[in-house]
């Protein structure tokens, strides 16, 4: 599993030209859900996002986390983090999920951070999605499971 965090002021994400899931301060997490991926890499991944201590204390020294800070995550699934380009122009996502299974991951996950108590926003599995953001810092992890497990 492989997620892009992005610590911002507020994002949201649209679809057909409504606006489906928006937040304020917090973190937007792109998520991408790999062949073989599993409940361990799922729980690893949540689990470092609600511990990352990527927000400002009283010093500016980034040692606060999400739940330290009382702020919200707004969760996209994006397959093409598993995109290689090592050969040729165009990408190969053989290294994706497939869709029903990675959606269930995707939900899954989305639960997993709200049963954190934290406020979740999520998009729509799927669907061609634009998303706003007021990067804060800027402020950019890469977390993927697989270089880990």
């Amino acid at each position: 599993m492989r997620a892009v965090i992005q610590r911002v002021n507020n994002a949201s994400v649209t679809v057909s030209g409504k606006v489906i899931g928006e937040i304020d301060k917090g973190l937007l997490v792109f998520l991408g859900v790999g062949e073989g991926d599993t409940e361990a890499d799922l729980k690893y991944i949540a689990d470092k996002i609600v511990g990352l201590r990527i927000f400002s204390d009283a010093d500016d020294k980034m040692n606060l986390s999400i739940r330290d800070i009382g702020g919200e995550v707004l969760v996209v699934s994006q397959f093409t983090l598993y995109g290689d380009c090592r050969k040729g122009k165009r990408p190969s996502f053989t290294a994706s999920m497939e869709p029903k299974g990675a959606e269930k991951m995707y939900e899954d996950f989305i639960k997993t951070i709200e049963s954190n108590g934290i406020k979740t926003a999520h998009g729509e599995f799927g669907a061609d999605m634009q998303v706003s953001i007021l990067n804060d810092g800027p402020v950019t992890i890469l977390l993927d499971s697989s270089k880990i497990l």
